[in-house]
């Protein structure tokens, strides 16, 4: 399951601007910093992401095709802001929804998706 193309181009237009007032302190919210694979722009996506330990997981609830999973699948890196820290993320790939990797609450809302998207802290930054 994922949820429909047109409420994610609605969403990158109308409620993302919005959520990413909060995104950034508010967990489980957070803010996926990347880079356009062709253009080289950079993009902050709000998303709900867990984290235990040095791993990550964001479930993917537009798929595994949405732009900024391949944008960050194609650096194999990404920064994330969550409780307002910064993190670089190493290695983010998708794992099936019941992979033993994904932590916390990602378990169970990622259930009806495609995947998760996993990764590991590499380190924090201001």
């Amino acid at each position: 399951m994922r949820v429909p193309r047109f409420v994610a181009r609605a969403n990158k237009y109308i409620t993302n601007p919005i959520q990413g007032l909060w995104a950034p302190r508010l967990a489980p919210w957070a803010v996926v910093e990347h880079v356009g694979r062709t253009s080289g722009t950079a993009y902050s996506t709000p998303v709900l992401g867990w984290m235990e330990d040095d791993r990550i997981a964001i479930p993917l609830v537009y798929g595994t095709d949405s732009d900024w999973v391949r944008n960050v699948l194609a650096a194999g890196e990404f920064t994330l802001i969550r409780g307002g820290q910064r993190y670089q993320i190493a290695g983010p790939r998708i794992v099936p929804p019941d992979s033993p990797d994904i932590v916390g609450a990602a378990r169970f809302v990622g259930r009806p998706f495609e995947g998760v998207l996993f990764g590991r802290v590499a380190g924090t930054h201001s």
